[in-house]
């Protein structure tokens, strides 16, 4: 029997119809900072931006030698897996129907129109991706189509194993460790079994959003579960559930080779990566990196890949982006200001803040109070230290105050 190995090196060589491989690139910025030999394995760079392309073609190109499916493919996706199978289907000139939910921005729906051409018709279904799934499910059974899985499937699995393939190519030697974002599963379960033949001496550590932490869920419990909420902002790796067959290869992985990444810190390292390096990712794209300085200690002095897995970044989220990273660094608070109502009240707190301390928001929210009025007031600031000498001076001078800005709830009614 071919072993997955051989299979992987043949599925990547076929996908030279498509595009060269992607660069695999030293990092000076980031290896000084760690003492350590830092690659990025750059599928950002993907003629779709992102790695995506890889499982879509080779289990298309798959189904087509098998004559399943009728030349028709369907997905279900609002980003990189929708744009990675329209591009395939015009490559291979085979009709496409892709079903995103009605909320995917207009940039999105254009990009993916644009990979796909005549060749690809889009439908806008549901609200959420629960409804948009099952709506391509049933048209898919009605037409006598192919469903084509973002992960949950063995030939989407083995062309995305040709990041590995490429990135040993590329080294002419085995890194000490390869740093993977988790999702679904297909990227990792695909580097995985190909390094554990091709590498074994290569250690894997694999990073996953907090709020879609779908394998970490699946590890604790023995098998997939479906997480009961999750947060959509890394949207390429927001999963509720793991796929069953990438699970099934993942499942010995040790937890504490599975780390998790906090939504806002992964906002940092976007704005570093795009200010010092020039390098556009998505938050998904962000994660291997992110994960960096958790690694701190145990890479210095190792040869480190992180695979950076997608770069469609809408450049109009860029502001929410600034505001996650600087609230997680605690630049920027959020606090409800009980103001006395008197006169010079305003200037005292005024006279309080710091000369490197900004007022980002200021909102009075008084109704029918007589004597006080509250004030939304969000505050900038050079040092995450200067709100302690703030709060200092708050409290000396007996004001009221509430700090609001790790309150979910309130944060997202209010600012």
């Amino acid at each position: 029997m071919t072993t997955f190995a051989a299979r992987a090196r043949r599925a990547t060589a076929a996908l030279r119809d498509l595009f060269e491989p992607t660069p695999l690139q030293r990092n000076d910025h980031l290896s000084q900072r760690f003492d350590a030999d830092i690659w990025l394995k750059r599928e950002d760079l993907t003629p779709v931006r992102s790695y995506k392309l890889r499982g879509a073609y080779t289990a298309m190109r798959a189904v087509l030698a098998e004559g399943r499916g009728a030349g028709h493919f369907v997905c279900a996706s609002a980003g990189n897996h929708a744009q990675g199978m329209a591009f395939a289907c015009r490559h291979f000139a085979v009709r496409g129907t892709v079903f995103m939910p009605v909320t995917t921005p207009q940039q999105k729906i254009a990009k993916t129109r644009s990979f796909g051409g005549d060749h690809v018709e889009i439908r806008l279904v549901g609200d959420y991706f629960d409804q948009t799934l099952a709506a391509a499910q049933s048209f898919c059974a009605e037409a006598g189509a192919h469903f084509l899985s973002p992960f949950d499937d063995p030939d989407v699995i083995l062309g995305q194993a040709g990041v590995a393939v490429e990135v040993l190519d590329q080294m002419g030697r085995a890194p000490d460790l390869v740093i993977l974002p988790v999702g679904g599963g297909g990227l990792a379960a695909g580097v995985t079994d190909y390094l554990a033949a091709a590498a074994p001496q290569t250690r894997l550590r694999y990073v996953e959003p907090v709020g879609g932490a779908s394998l970490t869920a699946a590890l604790a419990a023995g098998e997939p579960v479906t997480l009961a909420r999750v947060n959509s902002f890394v949207d390429g790796a927001a999963v509720a559930r793991i796929g069953a067959l990438p699970f099934a290869r993942l499942a010995g992985t040790d937890p504490a080779d599975v780390l998790v990444a906090p939504e806002d810190r992964i906002c940092i390292t976007m704005l570093e990566m795009l200010n010092v390096e020039g390098i556009v990712l998505e938050p998904a794209g962000a994660l291997a990196v992110d994960a960096l300085p958790e690694l701190a200690g145990a890479i210095r002095g190792r040869t480190v890949v992180c695979v950076t897995s997608g770069g469609n970044f809408d450049f109009e989220r860029l502001p929410e982006v600034k505001e996650r990273a600087q609230r997680h660094a605690g630049l920027k608070k959020y606090f409800i200001l009980r103001m006395p109502q008197r006169p010079g009240a305003l200037r005292e707190f005024l006279a309080m803040l710091g000369p490197d301390d900004d007022i980002a928001r200021f909102e009075y929210l008084k109704k029918s109070a007589r004597n006080f009025g509250s004030v939304l007031i969000g505050i900038e600031t050079g040092a995450a230290a200067n709100f302690a000498a703030l709060r200092a001076k708050l409290d000396a001078a007996a004001f009221t105050y509430r700090d609001i800005t790790d309150d979910e709830a309130l944060a997202e009614f209010l600012v």
